[in-house]
Formats: structure tokens, sequence, C-alpha cells
């Protein structure tokens, strides 16, 4: 059995895909709400700064900057799958495995981190995360994806039009 060991790096901007067990569900955009709420909650009791956030029907992407002096993102997915399971009060297909370990079978047990090394990767990650629904054919502009932190980042002026599409344009600097 493989033993992977994730780096433990103070502070640091990590992006992150986190998938449903079932790849052809849409419980994600379905259970939209649910999904926030285990975000907020565990954000109170393990703050982090959402730097982008995408969630597609059966996966998600975003980055989070962890705060100076904690390094553990893997305990805060944990308990985001946690409180997402138990407030939609489902089980999935699970394995012996999964049963004995008292997993509800709803997520893969694994997600794929990649610490972010500088602005430039900081930058492809975050339109990662922009384009994800129009590379899976939701939608034709990302900010017509109504799941996804882009429309924060137009609130905010932080997009460039081009990204915003066509009915924002304008919007930008005012």
């Amino acid at each position: 059995m493989s033993r992977y060991i994730r780096p433990k790096v103070s502070g640091a901007s990590i992006f992150f895909t986190v998938a449903l067990a079932d790849r052809r569900s849409n419980l994600l955009v379905q259970q939209i709400d649910a999904l926030r709420a285990a975000v907020r909650v565990t954000w109170s009791e393990r703050p982090f700064h959402i730097d982008a956030w995408v969630v597609l029907p059966d996966h998600l992407h975003c980055i989070w900057t962890l705060p100076e002096g904690d390094a553990d993102y893997s305990v805060r997915w944990k308990e985001i799958k946690t409180h997402f399971t138990k407030s939609i009060g489902r089980v999935g297909p699970r394995s012996s495995s999964k049963m004995a370990k008292g997993e509800a079978g709803i997520w893969q047990r694994r997600f794929w981190d990649h610490h972010i090394r500088d602005e430039r990767d900081f930058t492809t990650h975050l339109r990662y995360c922009w384009w994800n629904p129009v590379k899976h054919g939701f939608v034709e502009q990302p900010a017509k994806w109504p799941y996804s932190s882009i429309h924060r980042d137009i609130r905010l002026g932080q997009v460039e039009p081009e990204w915003a599409g066509p009915e924002f344009d304008g919007a930008f600097g005012e």
C-alpha cells in the first residue's frame, strides 16, 4: 500500500480538486446550500482564505490560502466532507473498507492538492477554476456558471472583462 505524505507548509496557497465517489452524480450543485453551509461551519472553526472556488456537479476546484502558522488543510477537507454528508443524510455505494471506516461513500477518499509556487502558478490555477465549467461544456462563458467565485471577483473588479463576458463590458474601473 502506498503512503502519500502531504506537504505541510504554513500559510501556503493550495489548489485543490475534490470529487464525489460517483462521477456521474450532480449532487454538489443539487445540494449547493448544504455544501456552502459545510464550508462556512468549517471556516468558522478553522479559518482560511478562499482565493477561488468553482463547484461542478460531481467535483470542485478551489484555491485556499491558509493562515500563517497553520498548514492543516487535510482536517479542513475532512470536516467539510463530514458536515456535507451528515447534512444531506445520504449514503452512497460503499466497499467493505469504506463501511469499516464509517464512510458514507459520497466522496472519493482522497483529494488532489497542488501547492502554489509563485504568482504565475496562482494565476494559472485561478483561471483554471474560472474556465472549468466551460471546459466541461456547461456554459459558454465562465461568468454564466452560477457556482463560481468569479462572480465575487467581478463585483470586486478583479476580473479582466474578457473573463466576465460581454454583458459585463464597461463594468470595471467605474
